[in-house]
């Protein structure tokens, strides 16, 4: 339909016509109307509720990282993608930064350092919510034959949650005693 995490113009990634050599009918030929329509529908309210849950834990002094997950494909464009993981940044984001080493500690090279996609302005949602407001964030792809099965996912998630957690403590400065 979208690409939410693409600029909402300007972009060829907004609605695609074609994705890894394969056809997309319903985006074929659309009329300005109708990218408008899904503009609409769907790219403003993703992320005006964003911005809106972001203002919130701002005006309420609560910490946040703003953690995107996508799922990449394990071949695309007759190349084999190797990497269980990615992590995007801009190398700007210490978060970032603890995520991938906390990854790489566990899994080594399977584990992509702006692979299989770079954040290279194609992204908007990380820029848009985050590195512009001064937030930290981490964009994480995952594999999609690690999580095809509500199984695999439930698994994926207890074992990512502890390391995403432990990540957040390593950039997190200390808590500092209170009174005398």
């Amino acid at each position: 339909m979208i690409d939410c995490n693409r600029p909402p113009s300007g972009h060829s990634g907004l609605i695609v016509e074609t994705s890894d050599g394969t056809a997309v009918p319903a985006n074929l030929g659309l009329a300005p109307h109708e990218v408008e329509q899904r503009l609409a529908e769907i790219h403003r309210p993703y992320h005006d509720r964003i911005a809106a849950l972001l203002r919130d834990r701002v005006a309420t002094g609560r910490p946040h990282i703003l953690l995107m997950m996508h799922s990449f494909t394990p071949r695309m464009n007759g190349l084999d993608r190797p990497w269980r993981f990615g992590v995007l940044h801009l190398n700007n984001s210490r978060y970032s930064d603890a995520v991938l080493a906390r990854l790489r500690a566990a899994l080594g090279d399977l584990v992509g350092d702006n692979e299989p996609y770079a954040m290279d302005g194609t992204d908007y949602s990380a820029p848009r919510h985050s590195t512009e407001s001064g937030f930290d964030y981490l964009e994480l792809e995952v594999r999609q034959d690690l999580i095809t099965t509500a199984d695999q996912q439930a698994d994926m998630a207890r074992w990512l949650a502890p390391i995403l957690l432990q990540a957040r403590a390593d950039v997190s400065p200390p808590t500092q005693p209170a009174g005398p």
